[in-house]
């Protein structure tokens, strides 16, 4: 990590079109950790799998000595889940930890990456870390861009926060492409797991980050991994830190990826409720398309200002994601699809 980049991110306050940056050099998240505001601006599910605590605090024990650092249950587990090799799997600390662990093992100072947008704010961010320059480009216009001469492109799958997912045969073709240029292809699956899509875990030139925060509903204990194939993969392996995942981490991890009947019903509800909050929610403003679990909503003159809509729904109880901090929106709101009681809410709140 070049210490001049990261000097240079605090003193930026990022690079204007929407990139916000605080002064300590990080990018702005959703989720509210006031316990009286029910919280729509984080896209993790309202349940969490069955016997998940228990599984959790029967942990404790285990935990009081190192993990194995090879996780063999977790990574058959995640192996099994994305039709991927066991060896393959890198496990981490969060998705966002398998993200820096790519670009830090793939960009060197002076390279190029190409950054979708509005996208996740951490892609570039990291970037910038190395001493590289993020190359931003449309997210729905990256696919069609020539890879040569960049070092790295990054695609969400589905994309944040505007909720749409890839045409798979043009994210494969674009893998394709990825690697006969010699370009490492970042495919960010966050959101992948509320889809029907496969993943491109184990495809050549290409590095999956996953994460079991969204789908199970636990972003506090931090369970995530890397897929990566031939020299990529063994870079991941060897840069990888030691007991990167804790021992209560791969055990919880383990046991949600068992849980097949909750992540079939978890993506038929979000299916449902979307449909039904879209429908509802573009009687007042322009909706995007979406097969992740939120929504993003365009903000007309005549809806409202942003700050005026997000300060109604707080004395509502209900905390929204400001969307304006993402690079090329300038008057948009996200809003995480939750149990259908809790929609009614948010749905009343926003006079839909």
């Amino acid at each position: 990590m070049d210490p001049d980049s990261v000097e240079g991110l605090r003193a930026s306050g990022g690079d204007g079109a929407g990139d916000a940056i605080g002064p300590d050099g990080r990018v702005p998240h959703g989720s509210s950790d006031d316990p009286d505001l029910l919280d729509f601006s984080a896209n993790t599910n309202p349940r969490v799998p069955p016997d998940a605590a228990e599984t959790y605090q029967n942990a404790f024990e285990p935990a009081r000595s190192y993990p194995a650092d090879d996780y063999p249950a977790f990574r058959e587990a995640a192996a099994a889940f994305v039709d991927c090799d066991p060896a393959q799997v890198i496990p981490t600390a969060g998705g966002l930890e398998a993200i820096r662990l790519t670009i830090q093992t793939t960009v060197r100072a002076g390279d190029s990456v190409l950054v979708p947008y509005p996208s996740f704010g951490e892609y570039a961010r990291e970037v910038r870390l190395q001493g590289g320059t993020p190359e931003f480009v449309p997210h729905d216009e990256l696919l069609t861009v020539d890879p040569d001469g960049h070092a790295l492109a990054i695609v969400c799958n589905p994309n944040n926060p505007t909720g749409e997912a890839a045409d798979p045969s043009a994210l494969r073709a674009f893998a394709d492409d990825c690697l006969d240029a010699g370009t490492t292809l970042l495919v960010d699956e966050a959101f992948l797991g509320f889809t029907d899509e496969q993943s491109l875990a184990g495809r050549d030139g290409v590095i999956v980050a996953r994460s079991l925060t969204k789908l199970f509903g636990l972003p506090g204990i931090r369970m995530g991994y890397a897929v990566g194939t031939g020299d990529a993969g063994d870079q991941l392996a060897t840069a990888r830190r030691a007991w990167s995942m804790s021992a209560a981490a791969a055990a919880v991890g383990a046991h949600c990826y068992g849980q097949a009947e909750f992540v079939a019903e978890t993506k038929a509800r979000v299916a449902e409720e979307r449909a039904r909050m879209q429908e509802r929610l573009a009687t007042r403003f322009d909706v995007y398309p979406s097969d992740a679990p939120f929504l993003l909503l365009a903000v007309s003159d005549a809806d409202g200002s942003v700050d005026d809509i997000l300060a109604a729904a707080r004395e509502s109880g209900i905390a929204l994601r400001d969307a304006r901090t993402f690079r090329g929106l300038d008057s948009h709101i996200r809003v995480a699809v939750r149990a259908p009681g809790e929609n009614d809410r948010l749905l009343d709140a926003l006079d839909v």
